[in-house]
C-alpha cells in the first residue's frame, strides 16, 4: 500500500502573480531517503458547462500562450483570491467571458488540476438554460470569441482533437457522465 510522504520542510522559491513556487523536502516512506520537490501553488480554477435551451454548449475560442495555439474551450478561469464558492465564480466567469447567464448553477465535479506539480483544484460547474443577457467584460489579457456548439457534436470534437485542453476534456467527461445518469451534481 502506498503511503504519503512526510514533508520535513517547505521553502518559498518564487511568486509569479498567477502561481507561487515552493520547494518541499520530503522523506520517501519506502526508502527513508530525502527528496526535494517543486510545487506550484495556485488559486483554484473553474470550468463552466453552459447549456442553452436548444442543447448547445456555450464555448469560447482563445489563444493559449503555453501551447501557442488557438483552443476551443468552455468558459472558465481562476478563482479570485477572495472567492470561496466555485459556483458563484463560474457564474461570474460565464457572464464576463461570454455575456451568457442561466439557471440552476451547480457543482458537477472537481479534480486535482495536475497533482504531480500543482496544489489546486479545478471545479466543473453546470449552468442550464443559458442565454446571452449581458455584454462581455474581458480582462486586459483576454481576447475571446463565443461559439455555440451542439452538445451532440462534442464527442467528435474531442475524438478529432479539436478540443485539446485537458481540463476542458475532463469537464466535458463529467458532463457526459451526468447526461448518462452516472454522475450526480454536487461534486
Amino acid at each position: 500500500m502506498i503511503k504519503p510522504w512526510k514533508k520535513i520542510s517547505s521553502q518559498p522559491v518564487g511568486d509569479f502573480r498567477i502561481f507561487k513556487i515552493r520547494s518541499d523536502l520530503c522523506i520517501n516512506p519506502r526508502t527513508g531517503r530525502e527528496h526535494d520537490f517543486y510545487v506550484l501553488d495556485s488559486v483554484n480554477w473553474v470550468n463552466v458547462i453552459a447549456v442553452t435551451p436548444d442543447r448547445k454548449l456555450v464555448m469560447v475560442q482563445q489563444y493559449r500562450h503555453g501551447s501557442g495555439t488557438v483552443e476551443l474551450e468552455i468558459p472558465g478561469g481562476m478563482m479570485d483570491p477572495h472567492e470561496t464558492d466555485p459556483v458563484a465564480t463560474a457564474v461570474r466567469e460565464l457572464r464576463e467571458e461570454t455575456g451568457y447567464a442561466g439557471e440552476n448553477a451547480r457543482l458537477l465535479g472537481k479534480i486535482h488540476s495536475n497533482p504531480a506539480i500543482l496544489s489546486n483544484t479545478t471545479f466543473t460547474v453546470l449552468i442550464e438554460n443559458c442565454r446571452r443577457q449581458h455584454g462581455v467584460e474581458f480582462d486586459h489579457g483576454e481576447d475571446l470569441a463565443t461559439l455555440l456548439v451542439p452538445v451532440a457534436d462534442i464527442p467528435k470534437l474531442v475524438a478529432d482533437e479539436k478540443i485539446g485542453h485537458s481540463l476542458v476534456v475532463v469537464a466535458l467527461y463529467h458532463f457526459e457522465l451526468w447526461q448518462r445518469g452516472i454522475k450526480k451534481t454536487g461534486g
